[in-house]
């Protein structure tokens, strides 16, 4: 497998509110931004302390992303997007339900290769 297939875990400066780490979260998971910060205040108002602890860890731990440069986002750029239309949310929807399908795609093909099985049988060695 190349190192073009491997994502690694980054904190998006670019979409941050404070160091980044909920958009890095929802970038690697696929989650709605919006969403993974409302949980993320939900779960530090359940258990403040371990929350702290692992939002100052990943501070600490896991590096901003290089290429994204600290750019504040208008707020009107959110707004009209909580205004968007159903039928552009479809769309949404289905672009990323398609973005998604083709990376399983690849990795079905991926794991399903000869060479995989090799490389697996090499490894166990």
């Amino acid at each position: 497998m190349s190192n073009n297939n491997f994502r690694r875990f980054y904190r998006d400066r670019s979409n941050r509110k404070i160091a980044g780490v909920c958009a890095g979260v929802a970038d690697y998971f696929g989650f709605d931004l919006t969403v993974t910060r409302i949980l993320a205040v939900i779960a530090l108002l359940v258990a403040p302390p371990p929350v702290i602890i692992l939002y100052l860890g990943i501070v600490f731990l896991v590096p901003a992303r290089d290429n994204a440069p600290v750019v504040e986002e208008p707020r009107r750029k959110f707004r009209t997007h909580l205004r968007s239309s159903p039928s552009a949310t479809v769309t949404d929807v289905k672009r990323s339900l398609l973005r998604l399908d083709a990376r399983l795609a690849k990795m079905e093909r991926v794991v399903t290769s000869p060479r995989f099985d090799l490389d697996r049988k090499i490894r166990d060695l």
